[in-house]
Formats: C-alpha cells, structure tokens, sequence
C-alpha cells in the first residue's frame, strides 16, 4: 500500500510502516520534489542516489528528511545519522539499526502491472555488461526488442534471450582466439543478430567495432574496400557479417592481411558451451565509434563504458526517462542516435524498443509513425531529414485514423536542424495528435559519446532570427526586428546535459560573450578521451580539459544555437561524409585538373538534410566530353561513398578557391556555389572572387581587432583594481563604525564599476530601501555581483558569505569590518547551527544580502535554492526582497581572465513576507522568491 505522508508542517502520518527500500525512496523523492518542484527527473532516485549532489538538500533539507522518516516510521535516529548519511542506503540501514525489537523490514516490491513498465540500472551499474545481467537476473522474460523485418512478423527477443545469444557468440569468439581488448568488426544490418554479435563481442572482452553494411548486398566487396581503413586501424581480425560476405574473405587477404576470419553469428553460436569469464570494467573501451570512412585517415573515437553509462544516466535526466516511456526506432544500429541513444538507452532504462529496419522506413515513412501509433510510443528520434521526408512522401490517405498524441518526445538530431521542416511537420501533423511541444531540437557528437545539450520538456521548439548583416560580418547574433525581411534563423537546441558543460570561444581559444558566435568546446563524464591511435587528431580535439566540437555556435540565454560547422563533414542524410577522398578520387579522372576539385555541402531546404555538390575545374569545353567528365565524377562518388552526388559542376581553370598555401577553400567554393557566381563570365566571376576574399579579409581583420580590444580592456580593469585595492582596504579596516565603512565601501564600489566602464541599470531598487530589518536575495552569476550589489544597494546590509573566505587574512579583516557573517556550506551539522547565528543577527535589526544558490557555475542558469535563509525570513517574519543580477557573467566569467564591456541589470521586486513561520511556510517563500529571479535574471533554469 503507498505510504501516507504528514502534510509539511506537522501532524501524523497514520500508523507507521517497516523501513523498507521502496518506502525510503517514498519519503525522500517526496521531499526532494518538494524542494525542487520544477525538476522533472525523480524516477532516476536510488538508493545510491547522493543526498546533496544528485537530490541537492542541503543541511536544513536534511533535518526535515531525518524528521520525516522517523514520523512514517516510527523510529528516533541517531543524531550522527545528520552528518554520516550520504545516500538513501544510508538511512535505510540507519533505520534498520534504530527500529523497535522484533520488527522485520519489507521487502522492496517493483509494480509490473503496467505492460511495458521497466525500471532503470541501478546506479551501481558500471558497465553495458552489468547492465545486461541485471535485466536478464529479473526479468529473463520481458520482452527487450520487438523487431519488424519489412513485412514480415515481428521477431520478439528478451532479456534473458539476450544474454544467452549473446554468451553463445562470446563463447565462439573465444574459440577463435579473439583476446581481451581485441578489436571486432560487426557489419550486420539492423536485427535481432546485431545485439547478440555487440554484446558477444563484449562478454568475450573484446571491442566492437560497428560499420554501416552496404546499402545493396551486390556492393558487398566495394563496400568492404571502402571500410578496409577502418578495420585495419581499429586491428580487427574478425569480422561479424552475414552469410554473403564470407565467399569474399580469400578474395579481400590482399586489401586487409590482418582480417584472420569472416564469421556469421550463427557461425560463432553452434558451438555451445560457456565463455570463460572475463571482468568488463567501466575504464575499459565499450566501443570505436568511427567518424569517417576514408580509407585514407579514419577516426576512430574511444568510447568506455563509464562514458556511455554518463551519456545513458544524463539523458534519463534530460528526457525524464522513466516507466510508461516506450521507444520505436528506424535509425541504424551502426548509426550512434541508433546504437546509443535508442538501443542502449532502452537497455539502461528497461524500456520496450519496437525496432525497424531503416530501409524499410525510407520506402514507407508512415511506418514509422504507424509503429507510434500501434504502440502508443513515446519516445522515438531521427535525423531532421526524416520529419521532412514525413511531410513531403507521405500522402493523407496513408495515415487516415493516425494517432501520435503518445509521441512526447521527438528528438531531432544528427544533422543540421532546420526551422522550416520543424514548422512543416508540427503544422502537418498536429491534427495527427502530435503536439508542437513534443519536437525536441537536440544537439550531440560521437566525441560525446552521443548527446551533449536538450532543450527543456514540452516546449515548443524556439527560433532565433538575428540580423544577417552584422552576423555575416563580425558573428554578432544580434536579435532581428518583426519587420526585418531576410533575417537569419537559428534554432536553439537547448542547455547542456546535466554533469556537461560547453563554452564558445574565438580563434585564439578564449572565450567570447552572449550571442556572439565561435567554436563550440564541451567537457563532461561522457566526453572520449580522444581518437583510436591517431595521436595526431586526438591532439586537435582536446584543448586541455575542453574538447573542440569544430562546430560554430552562440549561446543566447543559456541556450546553445548551432550555427555551422569549421570541419569539412558533409552530413547528408544521417550520414556523415568526409571530402578529402573523394576530391583526390575525381582530380584523378582525365580532363580534370589535379589539386582543383572542391567537396562540399549545401543546405537544401526542400528535403530538410545537405546536397552532396562536387565543384571540379576542366579544360574541356564540348558538351559531350563534359557529359562523360559528370558521369565518371558520380561513378567515382558511388565507389567511394555509396552515394552519387546532388549537383557536379564542372567549371573553368581558377574557379575554385584557394588559400594563399594552395589549399581548397571549401566553405569558400559553397558561397561561391550558393551565390550563383560559378559559370559568370569575364570581370564578373573574379569580382565574385575578389569580394569574396575581400569579404574574409574583413571577417579576419573584425576577429582580430576585437580581440585585441578585449585584451586592452581587460588590462584597462586590473590597471584599475591594481590601484584602487589597497586604498579601499585601508579605507575600510581604518574607517571607524560600520556604518561608515559601508558607505565608503558602496563609493569605492561604484567608483570601480564607473571607472571599469561597467554599465550598470538599476531598476527598482527603492524596494530594498527600507529600514527595517530586511533579506535580499539575489542571484548569482560572477564574482563581481557582490561589488554590484555594494554600489547600488543602501548602505546598511550585511552579507553572508561562505566561510573559506575566512582563510585569507586580507579578505577575512576586510569583510569582518564590513559586519559580514561568515556560514559553512558544506557541513551539514554546522550548517544548522550557521543558520542559528544568522536568525540571530536578523532579530538584533541586521538587513542581510545572500546568495541562495550558494555558489555558481561558468555555464549560465539559475541554481537550486538551500533553505537556510528562507527558514530565517520565515521565523523571524522578515520580508525577502528579490534582485535579479542580468549580465555580471558574460562581463565577467568565473572561471576566465577576461573581462568583456557590457551592460549589467540589477532588478529590484516587491518584497514578499512570508506566510506563516514553519517549514511549509520557508519552502512557499523560497519557491516565490526564485520565480521572481527566473524571470529577470535572463538565464535558463539550472535546477530542472
């Protein structure tokens, strides 16, 4: 029976029940969803869940949880139980210790009433392995996949189906030799054969390697060619393919002397037996998910399992996976949104995955939204290729009766997001049931396992539309106006995953400010730790603790738009492909000249994904030559790619653009194509040209100039804050009365914002003017919002600040002369009594500032709140004024030397007074005080 929980305030909870897991878990979700009521993931909770990093209570949280447990339970626990108990299991076996005699606890019970329900890993779960095994332990007969195979019946596999396919083929692998930490190709289409061969080759302790199968079976041994780069620089000596590959290993010795067999998974599973064991640990390699098929310099990123599982666990968070979520999926199992995002992440979550083959998606798309329908999915993904091949191929006959209203979550990734086929499928498709808020823009890379920034749950996809202009010039994403006719569209593809981080910076590796584009650098659990040995594109990638995305982006409003990309990757159709080759391939045809073939992308809005453009330069001039030229430029993209190119233009000597080194200038050659300016002849060509390098000498010359005005600015700041410290702190120490002090420090604060060049906007602030004892609480977003607040703020308030301030002696004298208090953040027992101290100073007529969130973060939004002064306000039945910091943190960065100019908002809101004087009370004041900095502070909501 559910537990009946004590209303916050007081009162009894009925008769008390054994401490059982399931009910903790009860009781703690119940508080921590009270505490942070706009966090959405609380299905993930276990019992290994931390009490402060993964639930954020804080010390006063923690009294009210001890509190809480002991009424439903019955039971008084010892009072080191406060500060000794990290997790959930803690207070499990600490109310075990302390209950009646003769009491037994009950056991935790898992509801499997609701068809589909699953329940998530346990956090102690620390490879795909362990992953497997605890599915298969409990629920060997629940079914796992559910695979259509075109129109035949669908084919059912288990938990515990799984694990013992998967021991068969890890049983013949090891009869072949394979040794731990040994590579495996597998170039299996999507089925049932796939997810034994992965895991197989796991359980085996060797490494798979996925490889895209060939898109027609009569291209089996061109195909194997093109992935020879891949299977020689991962050193695999057995592949994984179906039965129509294995006549072409003989055949295949001289273009890959190290692969030693070709096998089938019913190859490897005859043999029975039991796999010798082999201790999988989270350190090591889960899989090479390669980037490129270029034979020439495949990359190979190394991913372990401690990164999936990081990957897997924050994008529960981000989609608030939980039971009751179903999953149909077309994507490719070699395809990382495939393999990671839709397989893996049904593993981990124990979710029903309905999987389809995706050729059988690209003849029939409504399949895939009829597979939705049928299984009142919820959660499905594809490129956005795929919404716009929904509107334009699907005719409304074919969908007559549909149903998506299930849909919750449609993840669009893997390729460039595009507005219009957004605002297409949404328009189409709502009188389907599909809601505008269930289109989810998303934003991830291999080198990140998978996912790296979602946007937030049920909202309605948004578009940035900036002036192109200024954008085009100096990459200033500055906001467009109703009326501006041609303005550039961004879509915003949300806040970084929890545990991720991501910054933009310029090209010399320094971070630029709000709206403002550049480089794209990420760091996280589920970053890879570079390329499979190529130590020559691993040291590319990490820039220190960041990694380079080699994508172009902005950050507006927390919020990350991609913009472009540096590298040269096409994306075309989920796929990515690589230039170089094929641009050797083509200047190799005669007629062509060497060195002058350019490959690149362009967004075609039509179809929602890019054209695949091959820009060659020839002498030749008939017509008939040129036609033979465009024929054997496509047979040529076919061999390499598998796929013709969109558009060939062949054009005359010196069209193609090149650096002053003579290498191709491929984004160049695309506005060049874009432009209409191939084939002009005469002045009119080169005028193109010139303005093009015209155009990217001005960009260049923008970049530089800015930098160097940052770097003049910043040293202008410390020049200012060189001279004025030690007069300032004399003033203060000196100075006789607090009172004086603090109006010489409020001069001194403004003197060093004004000569700073900080523009600073107060609004409001005649709400924190009152005399009588009163608490400011404002948000926090650099370390110059205390300065702010000290220049604009009147000059009788106090500030409470963390206590390892204390351990510096000129800091700790300035501050205590100022009537500063001095709290420990960290201590839960300590923390209690801080809050003692700080009630105690408000009753003695002190006004004090704080700053709820307790610290912040280099990425922007607005942290959870801790209790302790909201309880003070609360008991003390003192106002809590609300001010919005809006700008400190693009001026000034935590963790960056740097400052930028800008402008810097402190709002000043009504104050609010709490509503009685208990804990119900404390808790209604900080959730009306933080709705009030949510709105003004400008910065995305951190605690959901």
């Amino acid at each position: 029976m559910p537990l009946v929980l004590e209303k916050a305030g007081g009162g009894s909870t009925g008769p008390s029940r054994e401490p059982s897991a399931e009910a903790v878990l009860e009781v703690v979700q119940a508080l921590a969803r009270e505490l942070q009521p706009g966090r959405k993931s609380w299905r993930a909770i276990t019992l290994d869940s931390s009490l402060e990093r993964d639930l954020g209570l804080d010390s006063l949280g923690r009294v009210e949880l001890l509190s809480r447990l002991e009424r439903a339970f019955g039971v008084r626990l010892a009072e080191q139980v406060l500060t000794s108990a990290e997790t959930a299991r803690d207070l499990l076996r600490a109310l075990a210790a302390g209950r009646a005699s003769g009491s037994t606890a009950q056991e935790a019970s898992l509801d499997l009433a609701e068809p589909g329900a699953g329940e998530a890993a346990p956090e102690r779960t620390r490879t795909l392995v362990e992953v497997l095994e605890w599915h298969a332990e409990r629920y060997p007969e629940r079914r796992h996949v559910l695979f259509y195979p075109g129109d035949g019946d669908p084919e059912e596999l288990t938990y515990g189906g799984l694990l013992a396919r998967s021991r068969a083929v890890a049983a013949g692998l090891r009869g072949l030799g394979v040794a731990r930490g040994q590579a495996v190709g597998v170039m299996l289409p999507s089925g049932l054969d796939y997810f034994a061969a992965f895991f197989g080759i796991q359980l085996a302790g060797g490494v798979p390697v996925p490889l895209y199968p060939p898109a027609r079976r009569s291209q089996i041994e061109d195909h194997l060619r093109r992935q020879a780069g891949i299977l020689t620089t991962a050193g695999a000596e057995v592949l994984i393919a179906f039965p129509e590959v294995l006549p072409l290993a003989r055949l295949l010795s001289t273009q890959l002397p190290a692969l030693r067999r070709v096998v089938t998974v019913a190859d490897l599973s005859t043999g029975g037996g039991e796999p010798a064991a082999v201790a999988v640990q989270e350190s090591d390699v889960a899989f090479l998910q390669f980037t490129s098929g270029s034979t020439g310099n495949p990359k190979g990123v190394v991913l372990t399992h401690a990164n999936l599982l990081a990957n897997l666990r924050a994008i529960g968070r981000g989609a608030d996976l939980g039971p009751g979520d179903a999953v149909v999926s077309w994507l490719p199992l070699y395809h990382d949104m495939g393999l990671i995002g839709c397989w893996m992440g049904s593993l981990y979550f124990g979710l029903p995955l309905a999987l389809m083959s995706p050729l059988t998606f690209l003849a029939r798309p409504s399949r895939w939204l009829w597979t939705l329908h049928r299984h009142r999915a919820t959660l499905s993904a594809a490129p956005n290729f795929a919404y716009e091949l929904c509107v334009a191929k699907v005719p409304d006959e074919e969908i007559e009766g549909l149903d998506l209203s299930s849909w919750r979550m449609a993840l669009n990734g893997a390729e460039p997001v595009s507005p219009e086929a957004m605002r297409r499928f949404i328009e189409r498709y709502s009188r389907y049931g599909f809601r505008a808020g269930s289109m989810s823009p998303v934003y991830g890379l291999a080198e990140n396992s998978l996912a790296l920034a979602f946007p937030p749950l049920g909202r309605p996809p948004v578009v940035d539309a900036v002036e192109r202009e200024p954008f085009q010039r100096s990459g200033r994403a500055v906001p467009a106006g109703p009326d501006d006719p041609n303005p550039l569209r961004f879509v915003s593809c949300g806040l970084p995953l929890v545990g991720h981080e991501i910054r933009i910076v310029d090209s010399a590796g320094k971070e630029v400010g709000e709206r403002q584009e550049g480089r794209l650098e990420f760091k996280g659990p589920s970053a890879t730790s570079g390329y499979f040995r190529n130590p020559e594109a691993t040291a590319r990638l990490i820039r220190g603790e960041w990694l380079d995305s080699g994508d172009l982006a902005y950050i507006a409003g927390g919020e990350v738009h991609i913009t472009g990309r540096e590298k040269d990757v096409i994306i075309r159709a989920g796929r990515n492909l690589y230039p170089h080759e094929l641009e050797g391939a083509v200047a190799e045809i005669p007629g062509m000249r060497k060195g002058c073939v350019a490959v690149f992308g362009s967004p075609d809005p039509a179809t929602g994904t890019e054209r695949l453009v091959i820009l060659a330069e020839t002498r030749e001039r008939g017509e008939a030559e040129l036609e033979r030229l465009r024929a054997a430029v496509q047979e040529v993209a076919v061999d390499l790619l598998g796929t013709p190119a969109d558009d060939v233009v062949l054009a005359p000597p010196h069209t193609v653009p090149k650096t002053s080194s003579g290498k191709i200038r491929r984004s160049a050659s695309r506005e060049l194509y874009e432009s209409g300016g191939i084939g002009r002849r005469g002045a009119g060509l080169w005028w193109q040209l010139t303005r093009l390098a015209a155009s990217g000498f001005r960009s260049q010359l923008s970049r530089r100039l800015r930098t160097v005005r940052d770097l003049l600015y910043s040293g202008w700041v410390y020049l200012v804050v060189a001279v004025l410290a030690l007069p300032i702190w004399l003033g203060v120490v000196l100075l006789p009365g607090v009172g004086l002090r603090r109006r010489f420090a409020r001069g001194a604060a403004r003197l060093l914002a004004r000569l700073a060049g900080i523009a600073v906007r107060p609004e409001g602030l005649e709400h924190a003017g009152s005399g009588r004892p009163r608490i400011v609480a404002a948000n926090h977003q650099s370390y110059l919002d205390g300065i702010l607040l000290t220049a604009f703020l009147p000059p009788d308030f106090a500030y409470v600040v963390k206590r390892e301030l204390e351990k510096s002696f000129i800091a700790r004298v300035f501050l205590r002369r100022l009537g500063t208090l001095f709290v420990e953040r960290f201590d839960p027992a300590q923390g209690v009594g801080e809050a003692r101290k700080v009630l105690e100073a408000v009753q003695a007529g002190e006004s004090l500032v704080v700053f709820p969130e307790g610290t912040f973060r280099r990425s922007p939004g607005l942290l959870p709140f801790r209790m302790g002064a909201f309880a003070v306000a609360a008991e003390a039945g003192v106002p809590v004024v609300p001010v919005a910091i809006r700008g400190s943190r693009s001026v000034f960065r935590g963790d960056d030397l740097f400052f930028r100019r800008g402008e810097v908002t402190i709002t000043a809101t009504a104050p609010i007074p709490p509503q009685g004087s208990g804990w119900t009370a404390a808790v209604a004041l900080r959730d009306a005080v933080r709705a009030q900095l949510l709105v003004r502070c400008g910065e995305p909501d951190a605690g959901v």
